[in-house]
C-alpha cells in the first residue's frame, strides 16, 4: 500500500481497549480523538474522551469528534457500526479471536494509519 501521508486516518475513535493500546504502541497515538470507557492501557489513554462501552456507544459525542475513522471489534459491535455507517462515519471492525489474528489485527491496523514498518517491528 503506497499512500500518501495525507490519505491516513488523522482522527480515531478506539471502540475498544486492544486498538487503542496498539495505536500506542505504534506510536500514532496523536490520532486517537476518542476511547471506549473501558480504557486503561495505557494511563495517559484515559485522558482521552469516552465515547463507548463495549456494546453501547454516545452517537453524538462520536460524530461531534469528527472522526475519519472507528475502530470497532466484530460482531458484537455490528449495532454500534451499523449506526456509525448510517451517519456517514468509516468503520473498520476487527475480528481477532486467537493469537495470530491478534498479530494480523496489529499488522492491518499499522497499515492502516502508514506506520506498516513499525507494526511489524511490533510482531
Amino acid at each position: 500500500m503506497n499512500r500518501s501521508a495525507a490519505s491516513f486516518p488523522e482522527r480515531i475513535v478506539c471502540l475498544t481497549e486492544e486498538t487503542t493500546e496498539t495505536l500506542y504502541l505504534l506510536g500514532e497515538d496523536r490520532r486517537i480523538v476518542g476511547v471506549s470507557g473501558y480504557t486503561v492501557r495505557p494511563p495517559e489513554a484515559r485522558s482521552k474522551p469516552k465515547v463507548s462501552a463495549f456494546t453501547s456507544a454516545k452517537f453524538d459525542k462520536i460524530t461531534a469528534l469528527q472522526p475519519d475513522l472507528v475502530l470497532a471489534f466484530s460482531d458484537l459491535q455490528a449495532e454500534i457500526a451499523r449506526e456509525l455507517i448510517r451517519r456517514g462515519v468509516t468503520v473498520f471492525a476487527f475480528n481477532q479471536r486467537s493469537i495470530v489474528e491478534i498479530l494480523e489485527m496489529i499488522l492491518a491496523l499499522a497499515r492502516l494509519v502508514g506506520a506498516a514498518e513499525r507494526g511489524e517491528r511490533l510482531v
